[in-house]
This record gives C-alpha cells, sequence and structure tokens, in this order.
C-alpha cells in the first residue's frame, strides 16, 4: 500500500475547543498516523500520512473541523515522507 504524507496549517479559531483531540479521533478511524500542535501564532500544524482516500478524508475534515472550530484557512503541502509514524499524536 502506497502511503502519502501532508503538512497541513490550519487557520481559524482552532484552539481551545478540541481540534486536535478530535483530529487524533478521525485519524485513528482512518488508520491515518502523525501529529498535531498548537502554534504560537493560535493556528493547528498537521503532520499526517496514510492511505489516499483516508489522507483525502482526514484532510476534508481539517477545513470545518470540530462544531466550535471557525476555520479560515487551511494550507497544505504534499511531500515525500521523511518518517513513518505509528500513531496519531497530539503534541
Amino acid at each position: 500500500m502506497s502511503l502519502q504524507t501532508a503538512h497541513a496549517l490550519v487557520k481559524g479559531k482552532v484552539q481551545g475547543i478540541s481540534f486536535r483531540a478530535e483530529a487524533r479521533s478521525l485519524a485513528q478511524k482512518l488508520n491515518v498516523t502523525g501529529w498535531a500542535r498548537n502554534t504560537n501564532d493560535g493556528a493547528v500544524e498537521i503532520m499526517a500520512q496514510g492511505a489516499p482516500t483516508a489522507l483525502a478524508e482526514f484532510l476534508q475534515w481539517c477545513h470545518k473541523g470540530p462544531a466550535a472550530a471557525n476555520v479560515e484557512e487551511v494550507q497544505i503541502d504534499y511531500m515525500e515522507p521523511k518518517e513513518s509514524f505509528t500513531s496519531f499524536e497530539v503534541q
């Protein structure tokens, strides 16, 4: 199975509303691995790796996030995997 890797930066009202926890929950359901962390400027940074269809579904969710989120912008860069993740972690 080929894996795709994406780095995403999610901007808007995305901190303090369980964005990372819900991202982890969805990632686990979709068998997507990687991590999510808050940035100092109020965004959520995500590194995600998975099968192309699963990764696409995960990234689509990032455009809306949980109910309390107000996502204003999502920047996504696809890249060659530099490492392999075994789970999805909240940092």
